[in-house]
């Protein structure tokens, strides 16, 4: 692999995934349980899917 860009993550910790909406770890998590966002458990970590973050913008802004 050449190149010094490092390759898009696919999933991100929750609380980048809240910086990266704009919101607060309280809402993504609530976002979360109305299964609104997927999520990725590896092991006792979880991880937020950076489609399903690009997913609920989508929907939201009705594009």
């Amino acid at each position: 692999m050449s190149g010094s860009t490092s390759p898009d993550p696919i999933c991100v910790r929750v609380n980048d995934a809240a910086r990266m909406i704009g919101v607060g770890r309280t809402k993504l998590y609530a976002l979360i349980a109305a299964g609104e966002i997927d999520t990725v458990r590896l092991g006792k970590a979880i991880r937020i899917t950076t489609a399903s973050l690009h997913e609920l913008i989508n929907r939201r802004s009705g594009t």
